[in-house]
């Protein structure tokens, strides 16, 4: 009686960490920023850092670019990249189309040397064709698409609707170490890249069900033993 009542005591705790690390996985993203004059739009989420690609070189002590050959450019060239709408500065753009044309490549992978809970970048011309895929550990947790992000993803470097700035939120409790940006056609335009350090603890459903499994465990040893004395 007492093996099928520990059976059942553990078997609760694991089921509400299960529901709870499926939850986790959720993430979320919202548009909106702050409108810089001929920067276009970075990010208004507390605490977040920024990187402008002005300076051409937007690896530092938290995050390195891999995959960048001539990606960093200036102003609009017909058919390989267009500026954000309102930015006059240099942007990043990843196009697999013409890689072989203008020496820049199809994706760019962003590592960081830290966990983070936030990502954002000021997304120009968005296309159906521009995918935005998160990684933690290796192992990918979430994918954006372009038609994810805008209600037309039609690629017009000048409508409102096609450039946002897009703010992207791990779930609770969980966090990402690798971005890869990537391009099935021409082009994928984004600057002001920012991001933020995790600060993930245990969701209050986590932890309630840890505590319910210890419990459970705790509650059965304690009547072992009352039986093994008696």
């Amino acid at each position: 009686m007492n093996a099928i009542k520990l059976t059942s005591i553990v078997l609760v705790g694991t089921a509400a960490v299960a529901v709870s690390a499926a939850s986790a996985q959720a993430f979320s993203f919202s548009v909106g920023g702050t409108a810089v004059a001929g920067e276009g739009y970075k990010s208004s989420v507390a605490g977040a850092q920024t990187i402008d690609f002005n300076s051409g070189s937007p690896s530092n002590s938290v995050v390195t670019y891999s995959g960048i050959v001539n990606n960093i450019v200036q102003g609009s060239k017909s058919g390989q990249h267009a500026t954000p709408a309102g930015n006059e500065s240099k942007f990043l753009t990843i196009s697999q189309k013409n890689a072989n044309v203008v020496g820049n490549t199809g994706s760019v992978t962003l590592n960081f040397a830290k966990a983070l809970d936030y990502f954002g970048l000021y997304w120009g011309s968005v296309d159906t064709h521009n995918f935005i895929d998160f990684y933690s550990g290796g192992a990918l947790v979430k994918t954006f698409g372009g038609g994810d992000i805008s209600t037309t993803a039609k690629g017009s470097w000048t409508g409102a609707s096609d450039n946002l700035y897009v703010n992207f939120f791990a779930g609770a409790g969980q966090s990402f170490d690798q971005i890869v940006l990537r391009a099935n056609g021409t082009a994928f335009e984004s600057d002001n890249h920012s991001y933020r350090e995790s600060a993930a603890v245990p969701e209050p459903t986590t932890m309630a069900g840890l505590a319910l499994a210890g419990a459970g465990f705790a509650a059965a040893r304690r009547k072992k033993q009352k039986t093994q004395a008696s």
